[in-house]
């Protein structure tokens, strides 16, 4: 299937307006639709304990990252992700050890 028959095939799904007004928020703010559409999640719905972040790792690193969690997985860890091992790392960090030309 090449690129635009899946083009096609979704724009024969999708209804246009709909996904205008998913888009611009106003799907989610619909007061005559409030039993039916989703809501957007307020501030103080979500968890304060933690957040979810983007940072930028270069491909060699996140490889390791990943051999070390199946890794950890072979031993029994089956609980171990990226996220998990990186906050182990992080407590682990002597701040007076780490070089000048970080």
């Amino acid at each position: 299937m090449s690129p635009m028959d899946g083009a096609r095939r979704a724009s024969a799904v999708l209804d246009r307006d709909e996904v205008d007004s998913v888009l611009s928020g106003e799907f989610y703010s619909r007061a005559n639709d409030s039993d039916r559409r989703p809501k957007l999640i307020s501030a103080s719905d979500k968890p304060a304990h933690y957040k979810v972040i983007c940072i930028s790792m270069y491909t060699k690193d996140l490889d390791q990252l990943d051999e070390m969690v199946e890794k950890l997985k072979e031993r029994g860890l089956t609980k171990a992700n990226r996220s998990a091992l990186i906050r182990f790392a992080l407590a682990q960090v002597d701040l007076d050890a780490v070089p000048r030309g970080l």
